[in-house]
């Protein structure tokens, strides 16, 4: 695992983005052989976003030849639902690229057979030979995707209980707290784990904590992103202040720039 440590949020973002445009073009990707990127919402994330459509505009990459999977969905809330995640990928991201709509994967949240949808989402990821890069982002406990604390490392694609705290975190996107769904659709550490590169976004001082347990605590169920420690080709791209609780020696071991 190793820690990219930029000056700023906006630097972060900047350098996540070229991490993995360099990534689609090293992969010569074709129609026959698309490039695999996994994606994220919440905010962290959007700063990404917002990058790889410059990058897009400026012609520094096409998105013709990538397959994308989502992380993650409420369950309960149809797509056309505002605090939906295929509303947030659309409007953030997907409208604004040329990527082919055949080649976007997202869970359904209004599915009537869940456990059944969760199955073969898995099955399709695995169908293109699995994930070339997750791009993920972190919350203020650790969980990546909807994995909360306490998710077994060798979880796949499921339905989950989201965490009250979680659930707090994410009311200011809806009207009050009782909106927000109390049950999501989310890949599992392991789908995570499976990919052949992980690139986290993590960004604030309010994720120093939860940065602190997954570089120096060791491997812990309770912080699902300590399962970084177990990938061959993991990098959090993150800020200053998002280490501001980490040793300096762990600092100066692990940082790659």
């Amino acid at each position: 695992m190793q820690i990219s440590i930029q000056p700023d949020p906006d630097n972060a973002c900047q350098h996540a983005a070229q991490l993995i445009v360099q990534a689609i073009k090293k992969h010569l990707a074709t129609d026959q052989r698309p490039f695999v990127l996994g994606l994220p919402t919440g905010g962290s994330p959007l700063g990404v976003y917002e990058q790889l459509v410059r990058l897009y505009k400026a012609g520094e990459i096409s998105f013709k030849n990538v397959v994308t999977f989502n992380m993650d969905e409420y369950l309960g809330l149809k797509p056309t639902h505002p605090q939906s995640y295929h509303h947030y990928m659309h409007e953030n991201f997907f409208n604004r690229v040329d990527i082919p709509a055949d080649n976007i994967n997202l869970f359904k949240g209004d599915t009537e057979t869940p456990d059944e949808d969760c199955q073969a989402y898995e099955a399709k990821m695995l169908s293109y030979g699995g994930v070339d890069l997750f791009l993920g982002g972190m919350g203020e406990n650790g969980h990546i995707a909807f994995n909360e604390s306490g998710t077994g490392f060798g979880s796949r694609t499921r339905v989950v209980d989201l965490a009250e705290a979680t659930r707090q975190v994410n009311a200011r996107f809806f009207q009050n707290s009782d909106e927000v769904p109390k049950q999501a659709l989310s890949i599992g550490t392991a789908t995570l784990l499976a990919a052949k590169r992980i690139i986290l976004i993590v960004t604030g001082f309010k994720k120093a904590s939860a940065m602190k347990s997954t570089i120096e605590g060791g491997l812990n169920h309770l912080c699902p992103a300590s399962a970084l420690q177990l990938h061959a080709d993991a990098t959090i791209v993150c800020d200053k202040a998002a280490v501001a609780e980490l040793e300096p020696l762990t600092v100066a071991l692990f940082n790659r720039g």
